[in-house]
């Protein structure tokens, strides 16, 4: 029912970051849909090992290994890739990172290895790609940014302006390459529990606390950004450009509701 109503069915795509967390779950979503996938990953044997899975359940998957912060490496990626699959219908930017630290206190080399990744690397993928999506006729960019570009998560070094400057890269994209027909949008988690943050949960009580925070009382999970991956991937988001998605089970709107106010 999900691929029939989303139309993506023999449609190709590239998934970045997309041997684990957010990224695996958009792959195996896409590929069930339907949809040949690329996975692209530094970690070439998971990303191996993901394909082969793929495959056996009957997708056509391939993948390749890229360090979406090395211009040599995602050129690399890129022709391999469209060796395979000479056009493409969908881009997926999901490959991050996080490191802690306080501005204070953060040093130029960490703060340049969040940027590179989680925003110089959305470019050279969008830039690398972009041949293969104009040869389709056009196509979807999908970038995962977060919650935490509206809102600073503080002691985490670079993480939040690399997900605000995300946001605004998307719609630079969305304005500049509109006319060609390739449409940008973002999806921004918040509270989605994925290796990345697994380590937040091992705190005893961190999960419940968490969950109580949040409208919908419970955290997120990578399938929950797939499905509104899937969506603005479709061509039934088809007029939807310079979008943001936020899925975050309503944590966004709670700064009220933690403001005293007396009688309440």
């Amino acid at each position: 029912m999900t691929q029939d109503w989303l139309n993506l069915g023999g449609k190709r795509a590239v998934v970045t970051g997309a041997a684990s967390g957010i990224g695996r779950a958009v792959a195996r979503s896409l590929a069930e849909a339907g949809v040949d996938v690329a996975l692209l990953d530094r970690d070439a044997e998971g990303c191996a090992r993901f394909a082969e899975e793929l495959r056996a359940a009957g997708a056509h998957a391939i993948a390749a290994t890229c360090d979406t912060s090395d211009p040599a490496s995602v050129a690399a990626a890129a022709q391999a890739v469209t060796a395979a699959f000479p056009t493409l219908d969908i881009v997926v930017n999901n490959a991050g990172i996080g490191r802690a630290g306080s501005l204070a206190e953060i040093g130029l080399a960490g703060w340049n290895e969040v940027l590179s990744i989680n925003l110089t690397g959305y470019l050279l993928i969008a830039q690398a790609f972009r041949p293969a999506l104009l040869a389709a006729g056009g196509g979807a960019l999908v970038h995962i940014a977060s919650i935490a570009a509206s809102n600073p998560q503080p002691r985490s070094g670079a993480y939040s302006p690399s997900k605000a400057a995300v946001a605004m890269l998307s719609r630079q994209l969305a304005l500049e390459w509109g006319p060609d027909g390739i449409r940008s949008n973002i999806v921004s988690p918040g509270m989605v529990r994925t290796p990345l943050s697994e380590a937040f949960y091992q705190a005893p009580g961190i999960a419940e606390r968490r969950a109580a925070m949040v409208p919908l009382r419970r955290v997120g999970g990578p399938q929950d950004i797939a499905d509104t991956v899937l969506y603005l991937a479709s061509p039934r988001a088809a007029y939807v450009t310079g979008a943001e998605i936020l899925v975050d089970g309503g944590l966004d709107q709670v700064v009220m509701e933690l403001t005293p106010r007396p009688g309440f």
